[in-house]
């Protein structure tokens, strides 16, 4: 994609929410007229469709059509992308290449959940947690990262004081977002992440992400119909790189090992591009541990090295590195398998010169990131990367 044939033309997002009563259709319904209140474009004009699988719809095999229906779309092309927290972003390359083969003219790419409001529904999502997970006391994600924590510690050392301090940027970041959670948008210290209750040794409190509702999206189109129509502020997809399963044949994997030791070298390789060339990083951050694990894997520093990378970057939006500006999941919340979208929002955002109070100045490119399921007792499921310009 190097050569920009298509572009990102407007983004969209509601405010996360704890607890809103609402449903994926309606967070989607919001986002979409955000959309085209942005563009004055008109729902006729819209006529590709790409969507996730959102928990609080496991059930409903006809997610797409039923978005579509509720929307008053008529899409010539539709997507369904089920890759978890890499779904949102995964969906940009799906939609760019179906206009590229004419497949559609205009797509809406859309992320939205409830699940806050409806709980996780995990028994509908995944045999394997009650079969393999559950009955040993595995509960959960965080205990899945409590795990893979450990690991990393054995190997090279856990330097808590770095993931503190990751904490603390990425809560920075939030403060100023006005579409954060309400309750996350005050400052936390060192000591406040250091002094939270652990959920799963060592995982803290402040490791975690935290579920809501919420929802946000884009418009896509081909660069040439994009400027056609008079539109210059433009953000491009130059790079996309994605694995699911990473190392499926090794029955005894070494968990703190991740598709981004594939994905991460194999963006920049596409466009000839280093880490080094990055003005800004949005990775998918549901606990800071695998946001440690991404720097070193995808190679901003050496395997073991992230926690001292992390202490000596300043990672702000006027700092070296900026990082997660908007305040990632979490410490913006994560609107379930919408989640992805979040990350992916505040680049997009970031490279529009939309960000007000937190922008990061002179930013002409950043790599978003995107991870998707946690299985029993294996690497983490999905991992995608992508490389965005501004016009």
């Amino acid at each position: 994609m190097r050569d920009k044939p298509v572009a990102i033309i407007a983004y969209g997002e509601v405010q996360n929410q704890r607890r809103s009563g609402k449903r994926p259709y309606e967070f989607a319904a919001e986002v979409m007229e955000q959309l085209l209140n942005r563009t004055g474009l008109k729902n006729s004009d819209i006529d590709g469709l790409a969507t996730h699988m959102p928990t609080a719809e496991a059930g409903n095999t006809f997610y797409t059509n039923t978005m579509a229906d509720n929307l008053g779309l008529q899409p010539r092309w539709t997507q369904l992308t089920d890759i978890g927290g890499c779904s949102p972003m995964g969906n940009i390359a799906r939609a760019a290449a179906a206009i590229i083969t004419g497949q559609c003219e205009m797509a809406i790419c859309l992320a939205s959940d409830s699940t806050g409001t409806t709980g996780v529904g995990h028994r509908r999502l995944g045999g394997y947690r009650q079969e393999f997970m559950e009955p040993i006391g595995f509960q959960g994600p965080p205990v899945a990262f409590g795990l893979l924590s450990h690991a990393y510690d054995q190997k090279y050392g856990l330097n808590l004081n770095a993931l503190a301090q990751l904490a603390v940027t990425q809560r920075n970041g939030a403060i100023g977002n006005e579409n954060a959670i309400e309750q996350f948008r005050k400052p936390i210290t060192i000591q406040d992440y250091l002094t939270s209750r652990v959920i799963a040794e060592p995982i803290r409190l402040l490791d975690c992400v935290m579920r809501c509702d919420g929802g946000n999206g884009l418009l896509i189109t081909s660069t040439e119909r994009a400027k056609a129509m008079g539109f210059k502020n433009l953000v491009y997809p130059i790079s996309y790189s994605e694995i699911t399963n990473f190392d499926p044949s090794d029955p005894n994997p070494d968990i703190t090992e991740t598709g981004f030791s594939i994905v991460g070298p194999d963006v920049f390789k596409k466009v000839g591009m280093t880490p080094s060339d990055i003005d800004m990083f949005h990775p998918y951050d549901d606990f800071l541990i695998a946001v440690m694990l991404q720097i070193e894997q995808i190679g901003f520093c050496n395997r073991g090295e992230g926690g001292d990378f992390i202490l000596n970057t300043d990672m702000s939006p006027n700092g070296k590195l900026p990082l997660n500006t908007g305040g990632g999941q979490i410490s913006a919340g994560q609107p379930g398998l919408g989640g992805g979208g979040v990350n992916l929002t505040e680049a997009i955002r970031q490279l529009m010169g939309e960000a007000s109070g937190r922008q990061v100045e002179n930013a002409k490119n950043a790599l978003v990131t995107g991870i998707g399921v946690i299985p029993y007792f294996r690497n983490w499921g999905s991992s995608n990367c992508m490389i965005l310009e501004s016009s």
